[in-house]
């Protein structure tokens, strides 16, 4: 069993009161809104295993709201103070409390908000890592990746920014109300929920007070935490909020208007474009317009020449001739702020929960959509067939010139920012990377890079290995795990990929490569280097193709060639 509550909301301002309880008490705006709450439960991972695909999902609602007359799909529970929580739900064998299962969780959602977790990986090993018995969470937008964050000093001074390619979560204060979500460890629900006053099973309930509930949850002994977890949020008591939420749910209906018959009149003059939801009894006026995504509540009607966009009408609302409704939630009779169009709610309300922007893409069935992986990953192979029989003396080589690893891994990010580690056969002495920064004044180049003549780092045997390139054929295995290309932007680490944006977001939107336009087009001059870089990679981005990649893979035979024969 799912339980969703809606508490009684506290701070509502004045034109939002009672918006969330609007929704809930009307038709068919009720049963849009439960079945998306429902639906935000996770149904994989540790949580899905749990509550099982067919448990039933019971939504607590205030008592005084008088809805039990819906029928709609989540099961109606309310309650006047404390919420009830059954005995079945406890006992039951397929519902959400299995105490066999260890370190199981059950949950409360908070019906307030629509919350869409957008990494459900990312929860569950949240919840599988917390050594607690209750653990508050909310969904936080700003953790979601592909995103620039801030860094202060202990005086608010900028320290510099970091740009996020993956979804986060971390720890917060306990809040000060509901969060989004409760998780409660099964084997202690008991001592949260039964009111040891009494001795019947029918009376476990759950405090509707949140400081209330910790309270109890400290009175019993339990350990709490909260996380913050990458996510979206819709605040179902702001317009904002609810028009943002019905909306995206609409969207994923595939019928574009949905009828009833018989319960309505629709003038064959007047127009209904995209998704259109209607409540019975329907009258729409001719040359009237309704622009999806929209909700048209029961007992509504629409006069002639009325443009309704992206709006929900409440029922038995009447809309006057020739008005103009957009953007809005219209509970009651419409004054002059739906007179003429605002040009502040112009832009409709779009859902973005984790959608990236900055990445260039391209269609699946293409070059750089599909087959260029498949392209790398055949030349990985005979690349590493052809080197195989020399591995084992170059390794032998690498052990007896110092002591150390055979391979050098370093963290570098590939596509959209995905951090990876890169492999080469080991070329300098252990520890290297720790001296680089004391050598930096004397470096070659310009930008984030680094590079001397006669690097002392670098062993006899280490370098042979460089001048022919031989310390690279690892990286073949990177694009057999779909890390690396043969041809693409130089991988590099975070700290590189963050000093340009335009550039850092372009050569991200490819997978690195062993080699690249860049290393074919540098001329190494005095303080043009990092420039050349970001030119060449941008460059690659913009025009890849095969014939590009075919280009550059000549060139570098021909150096590699050339470089080879130079050493004898």
């Amino acid at each position: 069993m799912k339980f969703i509550i809606i508490h009684r909301s506290k701070d509502c301002t004045t034109d939002n009161s009672g918006l969330l309880q609007f929704a809930i008490c009307n038709e068919p705006i009720a049963s849009l809104i439960l079945k998306g709450l429902g639906r935000g439960f996770p149904r994989s991972g540790i949580l899905g295993s749990l509550w099982g695909r067919n448990s039933k999902i019971v939504c607590a609602i205030p008592g005084e709201w008088g809805i039990e007359h819906l029928a709609t799909t989540p099961e109606i529970m309310t309650y006047t103070e404390n919420i009830p929580i059954c005995s079945d739900a406890v006992r039951t064998k397929r519902g959400f409390l299995q105490s066999s299962v260890p370190n199981a969780w059950c949950v409360f959602a908070n019906g307030r908000f629509a919350t869409h977790i957008n990494n459900m990986e990312l929860l569950n090993k949240v919840l599988a890592d917390s050594q607690v018995d209750v653990l508050a969470v909310n969904a936080e937008p700003e953790l979601l990746g592909y995103r620039e964050k801030v860094r202060l000093t202990a005086e608010n001074k900028v320290a510099g920014f970091r740009r996020l390619y993956s979804d986060s979560a971390e720890p917060v204060p306990i809040p000060a109300d509901w969060p989004h979500f409760v998780f409660i460890k099964t084997d202690v629900l008991d001592r949260i929920l039964v009111d040891h006053s009494f001795a019947s099973l029918e009376d476990k309930v759950l405090p509707e007070s949140f400081s209330a509930f910790l309270q109890r949850c400290r009175s019993a002994g339990l350990t709490l935490c909260a996380f913050k977890v990458a996510g979206a949020v819709f605040d179902l008591e702001t317009e904002e909020g609810l028009l943002n939420f019905c909306s995206t749910k609409l969207r994923k209906i595939h019928n574009s208007k949905f009828k009833i018959l018989n319960s309505k009149t629709i003038s064959q003059d007047s127009r209904l474009v995209g998704k259109v939801l209607l409540g019975k009894n329907i009258r729409i006026g001719p040359r009237a317009v309704v622009i999806g995504p929209t909700i048209i509540g029961d007992n509504v009607k629409i006069e002639k020449g009325a443009v309704i966009n992206s709006s929900i009408i409440g029922p038995g609302v009447c809309v006057p001739e020739n008005q103009v409704v957009q953007n809005c939630v219209v509970k009651g009779p419409l004054d002059s702020r739906f007179s003429i169009l605002d040009s502040r709610r112009v832009s409709s309300i779009r859902y973005r929960a984790s959608t990236n922007e900055t990445f260039r893409s391209w269609p699946r069935l293409s070059y750089a959509g599909s087959f260029k992986q498949i392209a790398d990953c055949l030349a990985a192979i005979i690349v590493l067939i052809l080197f195989a029989p020399i591995m084992p003396f170059i390794v032998l080589a690498i052990k007896l010139a110092s002591p150390g690893p055979v391979f050098f891994k370093d963290k570098r990010q590939g596509l959209h920012g995905k951090e990876f580690y890169c492999l080469k056969f080991r070329s300098m002495a252990v520890g290297a990377e720790r001296i680089q920064d004391k050598l930096r004044i004397v470096s070659e180049v310009d930008g984030p890079q680094f590079k001397i003549a006669d690097d002392p780092r670098i062993s006899a045997v280490g370098r042979f290995l460089r001048d022919t390139y031989i310390d690279e054929i690892p990286q073949f295995f990177n694009v057999l795990l779909g890390q690396m290309s043969v041809v693409g932007p130089r991988p590099s680490p975070e700290s590189e990929n963050t000093l340009c944006p335009f550039w850092r977001d372009a050569r991200l939107s490819v997978r690195p490569g062993i080699t690249g336009l860049w290393q074919m087009r540098r001329t190494r001059n005095p303080s043009k280097d990092f420039q050349e870089w970001i030119h060449w990679d941008s460059e690659y981005v913009r025009n890849l193709s095969l014939r590009m990649d075919l280009w550059i893979c000549w060139q570098t035979t021909k150096r590699l060639v050339n470089d080879v024969l130079s050493q004898f």
